[in-house]
């Protein structure tokens, strides 16, 4: 089954157990707007309760991923506001990690701020080898939103990370890879094609079990050691009553491809 819903701020793609969402703002390079943030928090919140999706996808329409925050706002906008709408966007962060399936993002032209950190927000990033990344914040004066300053220092370590978000230079996709922020490189021509074919190949996966690593390995940032080896404990013991593991240990004695149901 194939459906697309668009409006001026997003756009909605089904394709099988794919959820393909593309930020849909070209004229303002993608930067987020309030309908935007709400569109993305509710069908996150809606693909949560939709067995039938099993991978999300996230990429934006135009020239570039996402320039983050709208600069025409930029000066003009009140703390109250600012509170409120980095309160949205702290909800959509938390649910895109509360997910507990797999989110893509496909990175072309720039992520630029709370964009760069929205891609962080997922599970796998691609990108265009022409591509770049940039915190932009320090140049109007701002710090970092959006979990930025909790993904980035976890993922690079927190000097190369200040230095990042210190000088607001650019890195490129290629930096961005050796820096392990971005998964893997494509020319842009085959971006999408990859992309796509990636996230069908996780949608055919066991999605229950990807849920958990996805849970275990987040979480596992702020535990214990011996709070990670219980969470292991408790999820493996559950996990083998699934029908996937049950297909999946047939599939190997059978010494053929599995046929995962999500189950």
């Amino acid at each position: 089954m194939e459906t697309t819903v668009k409006t001026d701020h997003l756009n909605v793609h089904v394709q099988g157990a794919l959820l393909h969402l593309t930020l849909n703002r070209p004229e303002a390079l993608n930067s987020f707007s309030k309908e935007m943030i709400l569109g993305l928090i509710n069908v996150i919140q809606e693909v949560k309760e939709n067995d039938a999706i099993r991978v999300v996808m996230l990429s934006g329409a135009g020239r570039s991923f996402s320039a983050g925050g709208d600069v025409k706002t930029m000066g003009d906008i009140s703390p109250t506001e600012v509170y409120e709408h980095i309160g949205k966007l702290n909800e959509l962060v938390l649910a895109m990690k509360d997910l507990d399936k797999p989110i893509i993002s496909v990175i072309h032209g720039f992520a630029a701020g709370a964009g760069f950190n929205l891609a962080l927000a997922s599970d796998i990033i691609l990108a265009a080898e022409d591509s770049s990344f940039v915190l932009s914040f320090s140049q109007v004066g701002l710090i970092s939103d959006g979990g930025g300053l909790s993904f980035l220092p976890r993922l690079i370590g927190p000097y190369k990370a200040k230095e990042l978000f210190f000088s607001a230079q650019p890195i490129t996709a290629k930096e961005a890879k050796e820096l392990r922020i971005v998964n893997q490189t494509y020319p842009l021509s085959q971006l999408q094609d990859e992309a796509i074919a990636y996230a069908e190949k996780l949608s055919k996966g066991p999605s229950k079990a990807f849920g958990f690593i996805k849970k275990i390995a987040d979480s596992s940032l702020t535990s214990s050691l011996p709070e990670v080896l219980e969470q292991e404990r408790i999820t493996q013991a559950m996990m083998v009553t699934t029908e996937d593991h049950k297909e999946g240990a047939a599939a190997f004695k059978e010494k053929r491809a599995p046929q995962f149901k999500g189950r």
